[in-house]
């Protein structure tokens, strides 16, 4: 099989861990990365006062969680239903290009509650209480609309359940590096995995979008694009590709570095487009559960890296 590296559009970085031929960069990173990553789920949680002005050192905090673990998971008193949040807080970390997807509202946040009405909402999964399996935000979309960053407000949580389970995407390529460059190599591929075209009554809705699984964005960061699904779904059909996917299963499952949070009213979760799922949860129909979802095309880019740490 040829080899396929992963590359970035603006230029070359004069190391890249990413580069499968280039071992000495990944070990460095890998050191790095390994001894700063979150051992307990405290180590992501910083209480600020206000998302929408975060003081000083409460930015600070943010950005060393997620440069640890790819996102932070804050809790604030901010208890009320202001769709203007997520897209503030994101501004104070270097999220600017919202993703204006067709079931955001007119500002580009998202409001995620249940929903059975036929406005488009309806049938939709996330506007649903069941389960979600384990995906990134946007892994339908194509190369040019990655969503990089995210932040995932509670205003209300469900009665019970809603909890969500958190993954570094680049906790699981070590994992998979670790265990054969050829798994790395496999999901690196422009068509390992293809989600089909989606259809509505005027036609083609959606096309189908072939991408990887692991790319860098223009920083050269890594940024993955996986969904669990087993539906409407196709994975480049070689060995190298299926075995890494069952492993990406596997880790899933049984890592450590899994953390599980059941939000409450003011906290939320912001930063990288980490993997994540969502527990079934029933509601309380006087008060039903209530987030609001704002997704960037931007990357947050933490003050600390293993270029400089």
């Amino acid at each position: 099989m040829q080899a396929v590296a992963l590359t970035h559009t603006t230029g070359c970085l004069a190391v890249n861990p990413f580069d499968l031929q280039d071992e000495a960069s990944y070990r460095r990173w890998r050191h790095w990365k390994l001894a700063l990553q979150p051992r307990h789920i405290q180590d992501l949680m910083v209480d600020v006062r206000d998302p929408r002005a975060l003081t000083a050192g409460e930015r600070t905090e943010l950005l060393a969680c997620i440069a640890r673990g790819g996102c932070a998971i804050y809790r604030s008193r901010v208890l009320g239903d202001d769709p203007e949040l997520p897209r503030r807080l994101g501004e104070q970390l270097g999220l600017h290009r919202l993703d204006a997807n067709w079931l955001a509202e007119e500002d580009g946040v998202s409001r995620i509650t249940v929903s059975r009405a036929t406005d488009g909402h309806g049938g939709f999964i996330p506007y649903t209480d069941q389960a979600i399996g384990w995906h990134t935000d946007g892994y339908y979309h194509p190369q040019p609309r990655r969503i990089l960053g995210m932040v995932l407000h509670c205003v209300r949580p469900a009665r019970t359940g809603g909890e969500n389970a958190l993954l570094d995407p680049e906790l699981a390529y070590i994992a998979l590096r670790d265990r054969s460059p050829r798994l790395v190599q496999a999901l690196s591929q422009p068509d390992a995995m293809t989600i089909p075209a989606r259809y509505d009554g005027s036609g083609v809705a959606r096309p189908a979008q072939p991408g990887p699984v692991f790319s860098l964005d223009e920083h050269g960061c890594l940024h993955m694009r996986y969904t669990a699904r087993t539906r409407s779904i196709a994975w480049k059909n070689d060995d190298a590709t299926l075995g890494a996917v069952s492993l990406l299963r596997d880790l899933m499952k049984q890592s450590p570095a899994v953390w599980r949070v059941r939000m409450e009213a003011g906290m939320g979760v912001v930063g990288h487009n980490v993997l994540h799922d969502r527990s079934a949860f029933e509601d309380d129909p006087q008060h039903p559960r209530l987030l609001l979802r704002a997704r960037f095309l931007d990357r947050i880019r933490p003050e600390t890296s293993w270029r400089n740490g």
